[in-house]
């Protein structure tokens, strides 16, 4: 068997009665966490685009678009839900040799689940079938040296939940990787320099080019053959040769309860800074007493959100979110880190840039040894009248090992609902939620979420 058989065959074989109960609640806090970010990004201008065209769609097998009260096709409702998940930079993230943000998947599931008419249980193997195929393929090999973004890993964890829902057999499955892996391949310019829009767009393509694949597999399209081993394959043009194995059958542990849910609302390699900035900021003062910060982290950190030029003179939202400085010196500055944070009045706020011009970046190898265990950052920040503080922090409030509590995560999923859904409203999600391996009408779940005059 070649590696997407088997992965077809893993797909395959996973069943409801092979998860834990606390795998089952562990995609329940996930489920409720990403819900949360779509409706905190109802507003933002890329999930009003993609909803304006998602709404131009109609559909035999029509899918819910979140907030909007309206369906779509299931490939553009797997699109338009999947920017408003990710849009904030909110959402769940996994640590490997490739960090990804597994939550993500969550667009492929609904856009085949809800139409389909399947079950919150069956719901919740497929969300669990697509974070073990993501996080896997992460654990395995880096792609974004090679110029690859880490969403193009999500074409097979976004074709195998899809067709798992569609009922497909192995060869079907197969092919639907074949299909999705071959077509859409992301660039890591994505993520490189000032970023666009597009940086929270790059999954929903990818969650909506995996639900098409799994479509037309279940027709009969056929997809190109040893799509990971061929000669031009996904090996030898983006990965390199990796060893990749499955328990089979599938067993526990599920890597879904390695994955870490963010407290911050800033790409998760910053949120131990984050935190270690807040815990000194006590100790300075006035911002004004800063002298010079010195950020130590591990390469991963570095190269993603502090090599740049652009971190240091963020122009977008996209960019400053992703920008290691920034997000240090708002937390230096304002005592805290929250959606407010990256608007605009902040971008263009002086005493922010003047602060963010103090900080330098630089990479401890002792810090990189340690890395994707944890996510250590060590701030040392030296004042005016020559004292030196200095904060290190590994486990970040909501790192799998420094959980958030369920009371947590519902409170952060009220905080982003609170603009659009009643308190009602929101309890009756949230109950709905908890009950997932219960819920016969996602339809009718979905439905709730529809954005109310509050």
């Amino acid at each position: 068997m070649n590696l997407s058989q088997k992965l077809s065959r893993y797909a395959d074989r996973l069943t409801y009665e092979l998860l834990p109960s606390e795998t089952v609640h562990a995609v329940k806090r996930h489920f409720i966490d990403t819900l949360g970010c779509a409706l905190g990004a109802y507003d933002s201008e890329p999930a009003s685009i993609a909803r304006s065209v998602a709404g131009t769609v109609s559909s035999a097998l029509p899918a819910t678009v979140i907030g909007a009260g309206l369906s779509s096709s299931p490939e553009m409702a797997a699109f338009a839900n999947g920017v408003a998940f990710r849009y904030l930079d909110y959402n769940d993230t996994y640590l490997s040799k490739e960090p990804a943000h597994p939550s993500d998947n969550f667009a492929a599931v609904l856009a085949i689940a809800e139409p389909m008419g399947r079950t919150g249980k069956e719901l919740i193997v497929a969300a669990v079938l697509a974070y073990e195929i993501q996080c896997r393929l992460c654990d395995a090999a880096s792609i974004r040296a090679r110029g690859w973004d880490h969403v193009t890993y999500g074409s097979f964890s976004t074709s195998l939940a899809a067709g798992k829902l569609l009922h497909l057999n192995e060869e079907q499955l197969t092919h639907a990787q074949a299909i999705a892996a071959v077509s859409h391949n992301a660039l890591r310019q994505t993520r490189v320099g000032t970023l666009s829009h597009w940086k929270g767009c790059a999954f929903a393509n990818v969650s909506r080019n995996g639900v098409f694949a799994a479509m037309l597999a279940r027709h009969g399209m056929t997809g190109p053959s040893d799509i990971f081993e061929g000669e031009m394959g996904f090996w030898r043009q983006i990965s390199g040769p990796f060893n990749l194995s499955l328990p089979d059958p599938p067993a526990p542990p599920f890597k879904i309860q390695d994955v870490c849910i963010k407290f911050y609302p800033a790409e998760y390699h910053s949120q131990s800074a984050i935190d270690a900035a807040l815990l000194l900021r006590p100790q300075i003062g006035s911002i004004e007493a800063i002298e010079k910060i010195t950020i130590s982290t591990f390469r991963a950190a570095a190269e993603i959100i502090g090599s740049e030029p652009a971190k240091w003179h963020p122009t977008t939202r996209e960019t400053a979110d992703h920008s290691l400085p920034y997000c240090v010196a708002v937390a230096l500055k304002e005592g805290r880190v929250t959606l407010d944070s990256f608007d605009a009045a902040h971008l263009n706020d002086p005493v922010l840039r003047e602060l963010t011009q103090k900080i330098a970046v630089e990479v401890d190898s002792a810090l990189d040894a340690r890395y994707p265990e944890g996510i250590p950052n060590r701030l040392r920040i030296r004042l005016r009248n020559g004292q030196v503080l200095e904060k290190e922090v590994t486990f970040p409030k909501g790192h799998a090992r420094n959980p958030l509590t369920d009371e947590e995560i519902e409170e952060k999923f009220r905080r982003l609902a609170a603009p659009v859904l009643s308190e009602e409203r929101i309890a009756m999600v949230l109950k709905r939620c908890w009950n997932l391996e219960n819920e016969t009408d996602l339809s009718g779940l979905l439905a709730l979420l529809t954005v109310e005059n509050v």
